[in-house]
């Protein structure tokens, strides 16, 4: 965990008590989030993850804490008192404290900005790549705006448990029409049999994955066949390849899932093709 977080222009240890009771992220799940990585000290994708946070407020009518150059200023700041050079800067911002009401509070009270700041083992994450991962499905009982960055996490939380208690690392969720959708905190990618690179199509359905659209503008650049288009779990055992991707864990190989082995059990030349071009390797 990091050691000080930024909470409403404070700059405090995490343990120190100043989010009220009534906030409305914790009362209600009133607010998002968004998540940078940080790799040698600079965060990845920067504009795109903050275009997602301004999104996201903007969806669900919770006003902005501050401007776009005070936050990157606060993002930078949480990091240097960490000294957080690779890892993970993860911002909240909930309607703020008021009493208890499903309705929206007055104007007049003010959004709760919470940024902090983590490192990561890149080194267990580098393995874990080398390694590739297993991942188990789970239906999909999440609410139906999933493209925003929201806080209501709980069906997530309850199929990663899950998936920890399997021995996998990651779930897939699955709608009603047997379809993959994305997995509790990351974008699902398949190498289909016939070679091509299959991702669902951005909808309500799923989050907007920033590296995701990192990833598709670099397999368009090397002319890989690409088609954004759902696939099955079935679908997936059978593939050539799949991965996962996310902020800190771009283009991570699945080797397995529900128990059963994708292709020879082993991370693919795409997947480790695709996190090569991402972090510049």
């Amino acid at each position: 965990m990091s050691r000080i977080a930024y909470v409403n222009g404070v700059y405090a240890p995490l343990r120190a008590p100043l989010i009220s009771v009534m906030d409305r992220g914790l009362q209600l799940a009133d607010s998002i989030y968004e998540v940078w990585a940080v790799r040698g000290g600079r965060l990845f994708d920067a504009e795109a993850h903050m275009a997602r946070l301004w999104r996201s407020l903007d969806e669900l009518r919770i006003a902005r804490p501050m401007g776009e150059a005070s936050l990157r200023a606060v993002i930078r700041e949480t990091m240097r008192r960490n000294r957080v050079t690779d890892g993970v800067v993860y911002a909240q911002v909930s309607r703020g404290a008021a009493p208890r009401d499903h309705v929206f509070p007055p104007a007049s009270v003010r959004p709760t900005l919470i940024v902090t700041a983590k490192a990561l083992d890149r080194r267990a994450i580098a393995a874990r790549a080398e390694a590739g991962i297993g991942v188990v499905s789970a239906p999909d009982t999440r609410w139906a705006r999933r493209d925003i960055k929201t806080t209501n996490l709980l069906p997530n939380v309850l199929a990663r448990q899950a998936a920890k208690e399997a021995g996998a690392f990651e779930a897939w969720f699955v709608d009603g029409d047997g379809f993959v959708t994305e997995g509790t905190s990351s974008t699902a990618w398949i190498v289909d049999r016939s070679g091509t690179l299959r991702t669902r199509a951005l909808s309500h359905d799923l989050l907007h994955g920033v590296t995701r659209a990192a990833l598709l503008k670099l397999a368009a650049e090397r002319q890989l066949a690409v088609r954004e288009a759902p696939f099955t779990i079935e679908e997936a055992q059978s593939a050539r390849e799949a991965f996962i991707s996310a902020a800190s864990i771009p283009a991570v190989g699945v080797v397995q899932i529900d128990g059963q082995p994708v292709s020879d059990g082993k991370v693919g030349q795409v997947t480790r093709a695709l996190r090569a071009a991402y972090l510049g390797a």
